[in-house]
């Protein structure tokens, strides 16, 4: 019986929420950067990451410390234990940093960034090595993680809209793929709870790409104020933009490209796997991200 969880990463946003969503159904033992890696549980859940730092404070080793080194640690203490189920989580940005059309799984990767990178190297590590019979492997690629007590792009948004200030970036129109928390965490599950599921990569994301307008509107809809959105010619804005980047302001050019960019994820194989719809909407999700930030 899968009762036994051996977790990393556990402090983190999407720890912290995969623990409470699976409180009471497992028993999550907790891995500490300090300790030696001994896997005794049936299940390993490997969320441990260096994010992506969009102010480029980090030094690029340490994507490939955490990222790639502490993944083939916990990797190879799966393989010699007698777990039998190993998920972990890579990114979309582990196969492309820009996109154009529909990211598959079958899309051939080429990151630009060190975190990109870091977390090709661990995948192509875990897909070098043969799964022993009995043993089922998971690489989820998740697209920009949300939801209560994250921080990021979203909140810089929210806090934008509720000061009242007019949304500058109106004359960039985009399309984006999201991954509600609730979501993810229901993904994990599943691919914990049924065991007829392949091993494999797969993309996670909500089920409707939305615009970064259509996302100022809900703010503006949950704040109960009149929406603003302005439509500055974009090469002034791309100016103002790399004036950011000299200046560390909130607006660098990463950043504009962030909210910008148009970036949609396909999730009919992970859905197709499990068998279920999710049960969180694309705007039900970024609500309750949303209304979170008001408090």
């Amino acid at each position: 019986m899968y009762n036994k969880i051996f977790l990393t990463g556990a402090n983190g946003f999407v720890g912290k929420n995969i623990s409470s969503f699976l409180k009471g159904r497992y028993q999550i033992n907790s891995y500490n950067r300090n300790q030696v890696v001994s896997i005794n549980e049936n299940i390993v859940i490997h969320l441990a990451g260096k994010a992506h730092d969009l102010k480029n404070t980090t030094r690029s080793d340490e994507y490939y410390q955490v990222n790639t080194e502490l993944t083939k640690i916990i990797f190879d203490a799966f393989l010699a234990s007698d777990a039998e189920v190993f998920i972990t989580l890579s990114s979309v940005k582990s196969v492309a940093d820009e996109l154009n059309g529909i990211l598959l799984e079958e899309h051939i990767p080429n990151p630009i960034t060190h975190y990109g990178k870091s977390k090709q190297l661990a995948e192509q590590y875990i897909l070098s090595k043969p799964i022993p019979k009995g043993k089922r492997v998971y690489i989820l690629r998740p697209c920009m993680i949300h939801g209560p007590g994250n921080k990021g792009n979203l909140n810089l948004l929210y806090k934008v809209v509720s000061k009242g200030f007019p949304w500058p970036l109106g004359a960039f129109e985009n399309k984006r793929s999201f991954c509600s928390i609730d979501n993810l965490c229901f993904v994990i599950q599943e691919l914990i709870a049924q065991i007829e599921i392949p091993s494999g990569i797969y993309n996670v994301s909500d089920d409707v790409p939305l615009s970064t307008n259509e996302i100022i509107q809900l703010i503006s809809e949950i704040k109960g104020s009149r929406l603003k959105i302005l439509k500055i010619n974009k090469s002034i804005i791309s100016k103002f933009a790399q004036f950011g980047d000299l200046f560390k302001l909130p607006l660098n050019s990463e950043r504009l490209n962030k909210l910008t960019e148009n970036y949609i994820v396909s999730n009919e194989k992970i859905k197709s796997a499990i068998g279920k719809n999710l049960p969180v909407s694309s705007k039900q999700g970024l609500l309750k991200t949303f209304n979170s930030f008001s408090f």
